[in-house]
């Protein structure tokens, strides 16, 4: 479904049911519990994770016994120390089941030396490039951005936490060393975490924006996370991140920023938490609702 000025989709990361970092987290839930919950939280997307299938003839089927879009999907990019063509075959399974099943956009973010997964090293101390590498970075990026557009498959760019690209400095670096073909997401939670304006990222790169993340913050996880000082991964499991409506983000402002824009497309609830302290079909209700209100007093339509 092509989506027009004015409209979103709500759809959710399977995150929340199981983390693709964190087997102890959700390991014994399953990918039909994830699907089912997923929809009879309202949502009419999903995107993939951990244990969906890449291939299009077994996940087609799945998907469509629950009334599922699949909205788009993480890939853990390797650019900065691979060659373009190398990339190219790395994405290949990935990017032909995308496309088989109509999905929008493909989430990429660079996990070259990134921290995201490595619990014994605090976040903060993260490696990040030079303003001067962004730019033979930015080059070969936008030359696998190309090649993905022309696939049908456009890449969503993923700054996070713990890469090297986090902060709103590194995002603009990023956009300003790359071609339009190379989108971006905006993930509320990853940009509070990083001391950024979700909201301001929004006005500065609008034209940029082909997927979003919503995700909320504790203040107070957040505020003792970065007091002791806390890998990535243990703050996930203090609960620095929850579904939007429980949280300090302001998501009625981001909406309203984000139609100010004319963005229109997927709105995708992304909250990794500890399943068992909170249940992924009650917050997932509850990160719907939120949003539902949040964005349809921005003037959205929200479509089924």
């Amino acid at each position: 479904m092509n989506i027009t000025s004015g409209n979103i989709r709500l759809g959710v990361a399977p995150i929340a049911w199981s983390n693709s970092d964190l087997s102890e987290l959700g390991g014994d839930v399953t990918l039909e519990t994830c699907l089912r919950e997923s929809r009879q939280a309202g949502f009419a997307g999903t995107e993939t994770g951990v244990k969906f299938p890449m291939d299009a003839a077994v996940l087609g089927p799945l998907l469509a016994e629950h009334d599922l879009t699949l909205v788009s999907g993480w890939f853990d990019g390797r650019l900065l120390e691979l060659s373009v063509a190398e990339e190219k075959r790395r994405i290949d399974e990935q990017l032909r089941c995308f496309k088989a099943l109509d999905a929008p956009v493909i989430v990429y973010a660079e996990t070259t030396g990134s921290l995201q997964a490595d619990r014994t090293t605090p976040v903060s101390r993260r490696a990040g490039i030079s303003p001067q590498d962004f730019a033979d970075y930015g080059r070969k990026l936008t030359e696998l951005a190309e090649y993905l557009q022309s696939f049908g498959v456009p890449m969503s760019y993923h700054p996070h936490m713990g890469t090297i690209v986090e902060t709103d400095a590194d995002i603009d670096l990023l956009m300003a060393n790359t071609g339009p073909a190379v989108g971006l997401l905006i993930d509320s939670g990853h940009v509070t975490y990083a001391d950024g304006d979700p909201v301001g990222l929004v006005r500065r790169h609008g034209a940029r924006l082909n997927h979003i993340h919503c995700k909320d913050i504790r203040p107070a996880v957040l505020a003792d996370a970065k007091r002791r000082d806390l890998s990535f991964l243990d703050a996930v499991i203090e609960g620095v991140f929850t579904v939007p409506g429980d949280g300090g983000v302001d998501f009625h402002a981001f909406a309203s920023a984000l139609a100010a824009v004319d963005y229109a497309g997927w709105v995708v609830v992304e909250a990794e938490q500890d399943p068992v302290k909170a249940p992924p079909l009650e917050y997932a209700r509850i990160g719907f609702e939120h949003l539902t209100k949040a964005f349809s007093a921005a003037g959205y339509n929200i479509l089924p």
